[in-house]
């Protein structure tokens, strides 16, 4: 009767992993609600790009939106096999300088590291802070421990997943008519893949970083064009590198990344 035990172990891990999905899901949605963004207020009209970035991708879009900005204005040269150099060492505006910052005096470097020293960058955290203040970006804490909770859940369907297996194959246990067993197995792994279906619903296609303020900034954008520099940069901002129309440009910021297919959804991940 090993199997009874594993069965009871399958069902404590879903309860208590969809448990705390659920919980830290509507202490999220009481906390946006809080937010000096209320759904009443007007939206804002100065956002910059950096900033519409942030909300759509986070902080990886706005170093992706910096390099691409950075290379149509000939202050960057970005080649399709991954490296960076520098052409302006005079940077725009505080995120080209770190930018230009991560690059390092020889002018020269792998674009991967640069993209993610300077998203993780004081200047970069600075924007967030701003968004966050203004009630348009969810805070980091939030973030993560929704980010937490929903692989707890992923991981307790892979061990229902597996305790299952592990009594259907081992000998000796008397488990009795298999189907019944399965069933039983097959009640937990269906709560959590519910539960974790629900959470996709009700979460995409919408950015993970914007709060419903800023999601509703995001979805008042109107679709960006194709044709100049600055309605290109538009579309990086919100769509990310797959807006890239260049396919070596988009290859050199990719650098082994997929990209992921242009759709509606402006908080598509890049």
């Amino acid at each position: 009767m090993l199997w009874v035990w594993f069965l009871l172990v399958a069902w404590g891990a879903a309860a208590v992993s969809c448990v705390r999905l659920c919980l830290v899901t509507a202490g999220a949605a009481l906390r946006s609600s809080d937010a000096p963004g209320d759904p009443g207020a007007p939206l804002p009209r100065d956002l910059s790009l950096y900033e519409t970035a942030f909300l759509a991708g986070g902080p990886h879009r706005v170093a992706d939106l910096a390099l691409v900005s950075m290379h149509l204005r000939r202050r960057l040269l970005l080649a399709h096999t991954g490296w960076a150099t520098v052409v302006d060492p005079v940077g725009r505006d505080e995120v080209e300088r770190t930018v230009i910052r991560a690059i390092g005096p020889e002018g020269q470097s792998r674009i991967a590291p640069i993209r993610a020293a300077a998203a993780a960058a004081d200047t970069v955290r600075g924007l967030a802070d701003r968004l966050v203040a203004a009630g348009l970006a969810v805070p980091h804490g939030t973030r993560t421990t929704l980010e937490s909770a929903a692989r707890g859940v992923r991981g307790a369907a892979v061990l229902v997943a597996v305790l299952a297996a592990v009594t259907a194959l081992m000998p000796g246990q008397d488990t009795g008519d298999a189907g019944p067993v399965a069933a039983w197995f097959g009640l937990p792994l269906v709560l959590t893949l519910g539960c974790l279906a629900i959470a996709r619903a009700e979460n995409g296609p919408y950015s993970p970083w914007a709060s419903p303020s800023g999601q509703r900034w995001l979805d008042s954008l109107p679709a960006p064009a194709h044709g100049a520099d600055r309605e290109m940069l538009a579309a990086v901002a919100v769509r990310g590198v797959a807006a890239v129309r260049d396919p070596r440009l988009r290859a050199a910021l990719l650098g082994g990344r997929p990209a992921r297919p242009l759709g509606r959804a402006p908080g598509a991940e890049s």
